[in-house]
């Protein structure tokens, strides 16, 4: 059963807020199914970008269970680590595959190769495969220093003009992927990844952000109290026409 305790707006931003974790992640599932849906019911196909990270676990484990029509839905991604293979623990395209994509099996899945021996070329390929393409619903989160995919306060741009980057990761993002356990010292965790840009998000027709956990709780308050700046690039969320953003009480534990 989903309880949905509190939803408000604010700016353009719609926030809904849920008893826990399990919850706000079949209310995202919800959500983002039924705009799936729509979108093959009207179009006949449907795109796609997934986030990964320990804040989906429960996003992800709702959605692959509802009813969507797979067969329609081209997937893309939005960031990888630079140089590690996707056989590693923390690659993002591994968590993908095992998570969701070898289960549900999309019509088509574009992964960003971020070992790939020409990474310039690389970042080139999918920007020009995002081009081609109107992504009709991106399921993001928001990292405890404010960044959407891997657009940290230092990098994060919002009138990026590229749609796909290589980005340097700052310690807060990189002490982060230490706590949720995916490396086993700081240093093994990369400095750099490729990354979907800011403006890349934003012309996503709808966006489902879901974060809980009280370690969010802060850049959860700074997302929705903040100055619309780079400062907390999860603000901009507040200008697009169609975002959601799904909390559990404890991230919500900041909010008036």
């Amino acid at each position: 059963m989903t309880t949905e305790i509190k939803q408000f707006k604010k700016d353009n931003l719609t926030v809904r807020i849920f008893t826990d974790e399990t919850s706000a992640g079949k209310g995202s599932a919800d959500f983002v199914a039924q705009h799936l849906n729509d979108t093959v019911q009207t179009k006949g196909h449907a795109n796609l970008i997934l986030a990964t990270g320990a804040s989906q676990f429960a996003f992800i484990e709702a959605i692959r269970t509802l009813p969507i029509d797979w067969s329609k839905i081209t997937v893309f991604h939005l960031d990888e680590y630079k140089d590690l293979h996707e056989s590693h623990p923390a690659s993002f395209r591994r968590y993908l595959k095992e998570r969701i994509l070898d289960v549900v099996k999309p019509f088509e899945v574009h992964y960003i190769n971020g070992d790939a021996t020409e990474i310039d070329r690389e970042v080139a390929r999918y920007e020009e495969l995002l081009k081609a393409v109107t992504v009709n619903v991106a399921c993001i989160g928001i990292g405890e220093n404010g960044h959407i995919a891997f657009n940290d306060p230092e990098v994060a741009d919002f009138n990026d003009p590229k749609l796909v980057k290589i980005v340097q990761l700052d310690d807060i993002s990189r002490q982060q992927q230490l706590g949720e356990g995916w490396f086993s010292t700081f240093e093994e965790v990369p400095r750099e990844a490729i990354s979907l840009t800011i403006p890349a998000i934003m012309r996503c027709e709808v966006i489902s952000c879901m974060v809980p956990d009280e370690r969010k709780a802060n850049a959860v308050y700074n997302t929705l109290n903040a100055k619309i700046s780079t400062a907390c690039p999860a603000t901009i969320l507040r200008r697009h026409p169609h975002a959601v953003l799904f909390l559990d009480k404890n991230s919500a534990s900041q909010l008036q």
